[in-house]
């Protein structure tokens, strides 16, 4: 992955997003755009009403419109780019396609009488492959509108950006120094990281617990000296006060060691992060790791640290679940 497609999946299902409403859904219904599982066909499989397919789809339009389907983000947030994923849809896919956004406290009784503001224009769409439109309006949302024009069917609709949580709310809400500031709702981000071979490193951010070893983040086995790392830009600058390394679900291939290491650089990019002038200070020394349990690292195993990134380092490689930062909240 490249560019925004490497942020995570706002309206992803597994982050609670839902389409919660379309003008039609004929053939198939709204609520797969947004499976995480990618889209997949069946040439046997066929409804009372026709040819089952993996997405969303619509019958076929005999007067002028479009039509469309709202989706609740799961993790309300400003997009960077979106996806209109075709797959599957040959002869059925839509001519293009437009999507909008809109900040909701509330759901409307009619989606019609909804303000929305543009973030794609009609743009035309390729069928059977993911169309992606970058996106730059900077503006942070709870819904968007997908309208597809005149008809057809959408496999999947991904939402790439990153979260804007209520901090104010948070502080409100969460004890002082055990407010997590990693994870995908609290508006981390994984920026970089040595390999992916086996697992996204984006699954270390899920806000849930791990489900099997296939939801973590795993590397290839290196056959060099080195070690793999991700670094993580946490939602909100904190003293860095506790970091849980889980390796649930990694038993034989579980990493031997690992470390962490955290950076107070508000404004840094990958640039000024990986030079070697950069301020990286260890806040947990390398230390031994077991498998299938979640490590909870505080002092005086920890040196607590004001932060906006951490570095976790693995040695030599393998899998980890989850990773967690909690900490104190900092201007």
């Amino acid at each position: 992955m490249s560019g925004f497609m490497q942020l995570p999946d706002l309206a992803s299902a597994r982050l609670g997003g839902r389409a919660v409403a379309a003008n039609d859904e004929f053939f198939a219904p709204k609520e797969n755009l947004v499976l995480d599982a990618a889209p997949i066909f069946d040439p046997a499989r066929y409804t009372d009403r026709g040819k089952w397919m993996d997405g969303w789809e619509t019958r076929r339009r005999r007067e002028p419109g479009q039509d469309w389907c709202v989706v609740r983000l799961g993790v309300p947030g400003v997009v960077r780019g979106v996806v209109v994923d075709t797959t599957h849809f040959r002869g059925n896919h839509p001519r293009s396609a437009f999507i909008d956004a809109c900040r909701l406290a509330t759901e409307p009784e009619r989606w019609e009488d909804v303000e929305w503001s543009p973030l794609v224009p009609e743009s035309t769409l390729t069928g059977d492959a993911e169309n992606p439109f970058a996106v730059t309006d900077g503006g942070s949302w709870t819904h968007v509108r997908l309208s597809i024009v005149p008809d057809g069917g959408v496999a999947r609709l991904r939402v790439h950006g990153e979260a804007a949580p209520d901090w104010a709310r948070v502080s409100r809400t969460e004890p002082t120094g055990d407010v997590e500031v990693a994870s995908i709702p609290r508006g981390g981000v994984v920026i970089a990281c040595s390999d992916e071979f086996f697992g996204a490193p984006n699954h270390l951010l899920l806000p849930d617990a791990s489900e099997g070893m296939w939801d973590g983040w795993e590397t290839r086995r290196r056959r060099d000296s080195g070690h793999d790392w991700v670094v993580v830009r946490l939602g909100h600058r904190v003293r860095v006060e506790r970091v849980e390394v889980d390796t649930r679900h990694f038993k034989g291939n579980y990493p031997g060691s690992a470390s962490v290491e955290a950076i107070d650089a508000t404004d840094a990019g990958p640039t000024e992060l990986f030079a070697e002038s950069a301020a990286w200070r260890e806040v947990v020394p390398r230390r031994p790791l077991r498998p299938d349990v979640a490590h909870v690292l505080e002092p005086p195993e920890l040196s607590p640290a004001d932060a906006t990134h951490v570095r976790l380092s693995i040695f030599p490689d393998g899998g980890v679940a989850r990773l967690r930062v909690r900490g104190t909240l900092l201007d």
